[in-house]
């Protein structure tokens, strides 16, 4: 792809979220698109949100799942970026109409207390540079076709990445925690839809370690000039599978001695 299909699907992209009108698959569009274009679109989806006024708040870590990893036929995660009109308080309700189709990943979030960048970050960078870590929620959206309904494509990891990973909003806990207060191996987290209980997970899940789904991501952005900064919130990435919320969802994660999320949609 050239800059300026980049910069056309970008445009494309931050139209579709703010009309609520979904555009179809880059990847059919682009059939020769690498991942590497796919990143240049969500740079230039984050020129055009800096434009609007919007700050970044943080990254997100996704497709860190074997599960998900085979579904798409990867191996390895990708990252999108937070902007600070995608926070919402635990226990809030978002409004009608805000998203397309929204999802809901249970996730520990990372608070840094320092800045983490350079391909040769380790675990250690990874807990001397975290202020504490936090339930979440992550509030996917799509601004793109899940399925072509000409041929029947679904979409693939060259769209979610154009599509600033599918990320939507952050839903921080209330509780924090010192990142060595817990093995986050072992943080568990039921998730309750409407009062019934949908999925289970625990952190494991994660890349093995959600520690190690940061180290992944300072080493990514290193090789794309970026760098994670001290403020920064990292959503390191679900341990439970996508749940649909359509208008009336009420959700509730119990993470045990970890804390809990609510967020509910109008």
């Amino acid at each position: 792809m050239t800059p300026e299909e980049h910069a056309a699907a970008a445009k494309a992209l931050l139209n579709a979220e703010a009309t609520g009108t979904q555009i179809g698959l880059l990847s059919l569009a682009y059939p020769d698109m690498s991942m590497d274009d796919a990143y240049a679109i969500q740079k230039a989806i984050l020129e055009g949100k800096r434009a609007e006024g919007r700050k970044v708040i943080g990254w997100k870590i996704g497709l860190t799942s074997k599960a998900m990893q085979a579904a798409l036929n990867i191996d390895i995660p990708d990252s999108g970026i937070l902007f600070d009109n995608m926070m919402f308080a635990s226990g809030a309700t978002v409004p009608k109409a805000r998203f397309i189709q929204p999802r809901i990943e249970a996730e520990i979030a990372f608070v840094m207390g320092a800045d983490l960048g350079g391909e040769a970050v380790t675990r250690a960078d990874v807990v001397a540079a975290t202020q504490y870590v936090a339930p979440a929620f992550e509030i996917l959206d799509t601004r793109i076709l899940r399925q072509d309904p000409a041929t029947g494509q679904a979409r693939i990891i060259t769209d979610t990445i154009s599509d600033n990973a599918a990320n939507a909003g952050i839903v921080l806990g209330d509780a924090r925690h010192n990142l060595d207060a817990h093995d986050l191996r072992w943080v568990p987290a039921i998730v309750f839809k409407n009062g019934a209980v949908e999925e289970t997970g625990l952190g494991a899940g994660v890349l093995n370690d959600p520690v190690e789904s940061v180290v992944w991501l300072a080493r990514r952005m290193a090789a794309y000039g970026q760098q994670v900064k001290s403020g920064h919130v990292i959503l390191s990435g679900s341990f439970v599978r996508p749940l649909e919320c359509p208008p009336g969802t009420d959700i509730h994660a119990d993470y045990g001695a970890f804390g809990s999320v609510d967020i509910a949609f109008a």
